[in-house]
């Protein structure tokens, strides 16, 4: 079976090539520059993702397309139409590589979407499952469920098999962004002022996305199911802290502080957001796909953040 990876020099892009080769399966690695270097990996740059990219090289004799490509957050938005950025290469990107892919004699089509489709947070007795009525909430959001929808769509118009899969945040060795700042911040000894937060999240190692993905490209029974994804077991923020700082072997230092307080710091700072995924919480019910396909994570919560703690302290050790 040969295998397309969009995104495929991204953080799960690659560590998606490397499994699928390590099982023995043939992998087109398409990236939008040549920057992007997958080892033993035949690589097709394809440039900008819009509806006018051409596919035709990177889709020669796949069989099963994996889409990671997206426009994702942007700290610092400069587009004067943010929506319309979203929108030109997460939906028309997307409808684009369906169509070119069911013309190419593609089987099957997995979209990575995101969790945030299906809202910004939970209670913490409930979790989203995939039976809830979508509820995004900003442009990267609804751009990714104009995308599930438009691929609906094309199935019913194509044949194209769709599997849709919703993570929540993913984590793993070589994570940037928010996590990686996480890391960053206790690796500096510097105080955090979350140990009043009572929180449940849901995160998935990049490992077990990996596996889920491979999961939902081969198991005949996913064809057209969309499936939310885990690694089913939730973590408060708080407790998220102490088990990467015990990884790294610097512990924690974790202050009380009002949640009021917190986010008042958040408003005046501009970064009410961030906030409150830290002191919110976002549980994923990921019942679906185990009971479906007979998937269960094949690393543990523990395993996957001593992993992710491991690399960071390695690397911060040779800076």
């Amino acid at each position: 079976m040969k295998f397309m990876i969009s995104g495929a020099g991204g953080f799960v892009g690659k560590a998606l090539c490397a499994e699928l080769l390590r099982r023995g399966q043939s992998v087109s690695a398409a990236v939008r520059s040549g920057n992007s270097l997958i080892e033993n990996t035949e690589v097709i740059i394809i440039g900008a993702i819009d509806g006018e990219t051409n596919w035709a090289d990177a889709l020669a004799d796949v069989n099963v397309v994996i889409h990671l490509a997206a426009r994702v957050h942007v700290m610092r938005e400069n587009a004067t139409d943010p929506l319309a950025e979203f929108l030109k290469v997460n939906l028309h990107g997307t409808s684009n590589l369906a169509r070119q892919a069911a013309s190419s004699g593609v089987k099957r089509l997995v979209y990575v979407s995101s969790i945030k489709v299906n809202g910004e947070q939970t209670s913490t007795t409930q979790s989203f499952t995939e039976l809830d009525e979508p509820s995004p909430q900003d442009f990267y959001s609804i751009s990714k469920w104009q995308a599930e929808q438009a691929l609906w769509r094309i199935s019913q118009e194509t044949g194209l098999e769709i599997v849709v899969v919703r993570p929540p945040l993913v984590y793993g060795s070589g994570v940037k962004g928010n996590f990686a700042q996480m890391l960053a911040v206790i690796a500096k000894h510097i105080p955090l002022p979350l140990a009043a937060v009572d929180n449940r999240r849901s995160l998935i190692y990049v490992k077990n996305l990996v596996d889920a993905l491979i999961a939902c490209a081969t198991h005949p029974v996913a064809a057209g199911q969309t499936y939310l994804v885990c690694d089913g077991e939730d973590i408060s923020t708080p407790d998220l802290l102490r088990q990467l700082g015990d990884a790294m072997g610097c512990p924690a230092h974790i202050l009380p502080l009002p949640l009021s307080w917190l986010r008042m710091l958040g408003k005046l700072s501009g970064k009410s957001d961030q906030v409150e995924r830290l002191l919110g919480s976002l549980q994923v019910d990921s019942g679906k796909i185990r009971r479906d396909l007979n998937w269960v994570p094949p690393y543990t919560l523990q395993q996957g953040l001593q992993a992710t703690a491991e690399l960071h302290r390695r690397l911060g050790k040779m800076s």
